[in-house]
């Protein structure tokens, strides 16, 4: 089958990218893909999906779930076998396509260890610069609100009415409330306390929350419920997930386009790193959100303190949720266009 003039650019991508039709049947694949391979784009045109990837299960896995969802998934590491071939590791997302009509595109990628060992290296220097700026930002703030809050305490009982200590309740309060952020910004940095954690349970828990606090938002589950449970610290995935899904909340109410959806998804996630150490299994949690997804200019800083996308935002949320999944000796990640954000959080899982 003849592919559209519009497939013709993919000649030329260093990117692998396999075209399939509505059936599953692979109809290119770029020189790019062959070189990744190690195939003739000539012999492997034709063949369905399944048969050509049959050992390749989690390839398998991420077509099907595109054609039952309808949405891009995205493998950051997988064993890609074809033929006699030994298998390779490969980056690789999966999208519906309009043209041609219920096809799909496969987009892989070499993955460079060096460049792995290097992100890993990032992440690590960036979570210390973190608590480092948590840490001295929550002491500077905490001082003076001590201050704020005794001095409206005098204030009001020198107040000759009492509706003009409505005013100074406000002030009480709010100072308060500042109070208790700033514990929160120096809780992440107790150690955790592990122990058998039911993911589920913890996006439950977060799911009656975001509920209770917008009860016009749509959050959807699409759990793996054969998933074992972790060893972690359950308070502190909790406050990871809140802080993630309330960013989204503020995405798709403020989006203005559409109904707003989120979207709360766990599988499981194979042969990935965390810390420098490689595991055989690992547990992966997605928080999907159909906002207008996060600016381009701060896609690379969004996980730094005080940065934020949004008007007001204090750019706290995500920088202490990724602190505290590394503590669980986790990491964080995102994927954002408009339309579609994904946080992916990656656990390690027993065995």
């Amino acid at each position: 089958m003849k592919l559209p003039n519009v497939f013709a650019g993919l000649e030329n991508l260093s990117t692998g990218v396999l075209v399939l039709d509505g059936d599953d049947r692979i109809l290119h694949l770029n020189p790019a893909a062959e070189t990744l391979l190690g195939v003739s784009g000539a012999l492997f045109a034709g063949q369905r999906a399944g048969e050509a990837f049959e050992r390749s299960p989690e390839l398998s896995t991420a077509l099907r779930t595109v054609r039952d969802t309808g949405e891009t998934v995205i493998e950051h590491e997988l064993d890609v076998a074809v033929g006699g071939h030994p298998p390779i590791r490969l980056g690789c997302s999966v999208s519906p396509m309009e043209v041609p009509p219920g096809g799909l595109v496969v987009e892989l990628r070499a993955v460079d260890p060096h460049l792995r060992i290097a992100r890993l290296e990032q992440a690590r220097l960036q979570q210390e610069a973190n608590r480092e700026l948590l840490r001295n930002l929550a002491h500077e703030i905490k001082n003076p609100l001590g201050g704020i809050r005794g001095a409206a305490q005098l204030l009001e009982r020198e107040l000759p009415r009492e509706s003009l200590r409505e005013y100074t309740q406000v002030i009480i309060k709010e100072a308060d409330r500042l109070q208790s952020l700033m514990e929160r910004l120096l809780t992440p940095h107790r150690m955790p306390r592990f122990g058998a954690v039911n993911i589920h349970e913890v996006l439950e828990r977060v799911r009656s929350l975001v509920l209770a606090e917008t009860p016009g938002v749509r959050l959807r589950r699409d759990y793996d419920v054969s998933l074992p449970e972790i060893s972690a610290d359950a308070e502190q995935l909790i406050q990871a997930v809140l802080n993630i899904a309330r960013n989204a909340v503020q995405a798709i109410t403020g989006n203005g386009h559409g109904e707003g959806e989120i979207v709360f998804r766990t599988r499981v996630a194979r042969q990935i790193t965390l810390e420098s150490r490689r595991y055989r299994l690992g547990l992966r949690v997605e928080i999907i959100d159909n906002g207008p997804g996060i600016p381009e200019d701060i896609r690379e800083q969004i996980f730094y303190p005080l940065v934020s996308g949004r008007e007001g935002g204090s750019g706290l949320g995500l920088a202490m949720a990724q602190t505290l999944v590394v503590q669980n000796h986790g990491s964080l990640e995102c994927e954002s266009r408009p339309g579609h954000t994904v946080f992916a959080m990656f656990l390690p899982l027993p065995g």
